[in-house]
């Protein structure tokens, strides 16, 4: 498809070269997947959009309308990619100081499905980042546009075997891949880093938590060490496009590649959660 976007609902409108979202990241984004017209985990992406400008002092996104635009970017599309951004506007002039009255910019951009091996549903590798995710309870959870650090460690490797890297924080605990959030399994227990002090709540990670109960886990949040990966039953990767990868080594440590990954696929499949996650790419993967 050729990219379609509206700013501020309109289709021929430039983006203000003086707009804090590019000057500061003075913003939020979203990042929906896009299956047969309908708008994936959008009430999910929402609710984070929703805390995040809370959080940020921006005025309330117009929900009904930017599901009104999303729902004209993508009708008819099979499949796609909606990217929603949501900055504090222009300022009234130079330095950090927001304007009293912000007038809030919305941009939409719709893109195609990016191309990912179908074997990654099998099972990946993942490797540790050397940059380290910073700590700021202010910013923990939500998704905004200061993106610097997973620009650094995504630009660690260009080895199209490694799928993805794990972050660290200053003490050393996991805290999410550079686009994925990261959960384990270990007797039954579903464990995921708690998100509290730096990272991106993911919808996914949401849905897979809310989900757990169906699957008869028990959740536990908590940080655990690079070295705690060995100890794992299984672990694997989620976000609102891949849907699910299991982990099947992490730094060369080799990882099971389990029932519970295989159980999730499945149940993101049924839902229609993305459209990356189809039977034909679940098939045949290792660990069955």
């Amino acid at each position: 498809m050729s990219r379609k976007q509206l700013v501020n609902g309109r289709a021929d409108t430039a983006l203000d070269a003086e707009d804090r979202g590019l000057a500061y990241g003075d913003g939020l984004f979203e990042t929906v997947a896009v299956s047969r017209g309908r708008l994936c985990l959008w009430d999910y992406h929402m609710d984070r959009l929703l805390d995040g400008a809370r959080r940020l002092g921006l005025p309330e996104p117009p929900l009904a309308t930017l599901r009104e635009e999303a729902r004209f970017l993508t009708e008819k599309v099979e499949r796609g990619v909606l990217k929603v951004v949501y900055t504090r506007g222009s300022s009234e002039g130079r330095g950090y100081l927001p304007p009293a009255r912000p007038i809030p910019t919305r941009i939409l951009t719709l893109h195609n499905t990016p191309a990912i091996p179908p074997e990654r549903w099998q099972g990946v590798d993942v490797r540790l980042c050397r940059t380290r995710i910073s700590t700021q309870p202010r910013l923990a959870g939500i998704k905004h546009l200061n993106r610097l650090e997973q620009v650094m460690a995504r630009s660690e490797w260009r080895d199209a075997a490694i799928a993805e890297g794990l972050m660290l924080d200053a003490d050393g605990l996991i805290v999410e891949g550079t686009a994925t959030n990261l959960f384990g399994i270990r007797n039954r227990v579903l464990m995921t880093p708690p998100l509290t002090h730096s990272g991106v709540a993911g919808v996914m990670r949401r849905w897979v938590l809310e989900y757990a109960e169906t699957l008869g886990l028990r959740v536990e949040q908590r940080g655990f060490y690079p070295g705690e990966v060995s100890e794992m039953d299984e672990l694997f990767l989620t976000n609102s496009l891949i849907g699910l990868w299991p982990v099947r080594s992490v730094a060369g440590t080799q990882i099971p590649v389990g029932p519970v990954s295989q159980r999730y696929l499945q149940a993101i499949a049924d839902h229609g959660l993305t459209p990356l996650v189809e039977e034909p790419a679940m098939r045949g993967g290792a660990g069955r």
